[in-house]
């Protein structure tokens, strides 16, 4: 008559059966796919360290698209001063193209170097020799 006392020793009985063992291998592969899920959750395609580098490239596409819409409003307001406003005008003349007006005089300065934040002016133009 068996124990009732020894609920341990059952099992050890009849831990060699077939039912028993086949339990134990369903148990094994269930916990190997999810090891499986796990570790494509975290690592695959769709997975968390993708999920966090398309983040990233998402946030580094976003500075980059407000940089240029900042620098299309700087263009658009340029833009706008140079075809309403004459001193834009002439001002990008002189600093670019090194114009004067009629009865001024430009000294050049040679050896003279300009501090940081401040423009050289542009050498006037040469002359077209041919």
């Amino acid at each position: 008559m068996p124990s009732l006392s020894s609920p341990a020793g059952h099992r050890r009985r009849n831990a060699g059966s077939p039912v028993a063992r086949t339990k134990q291998i369903l148990r094994i592969l269930f916990l190997f796919g999810i090891a499986l899920l796990i570790g494509d959750a975290l690592v695959g395609d769709r997975g968390l360290l993708a999920l966090l580098r398309a983040q990233r490239q998402y946030d580094a596409l976003a500075a980059t698209i407000a940089r240029q819409r900042a620098e299309n409003a700087l263009l658009r307001e340029t833009a706008r001063r140079l075809a309403e406003d004459p001193t834009a005008i002439e001002e990008v003349a002189r600093r670019e193209l090194g114009l004067i007006k009629p009865g001024e005089k430009v000294f050049i300065i040679r050896g003279l170097t300009s501090t940081p934040g401040q423009s050289r002016p542009a050498a006037p133009p040469t002359p077209d020799r041919r």
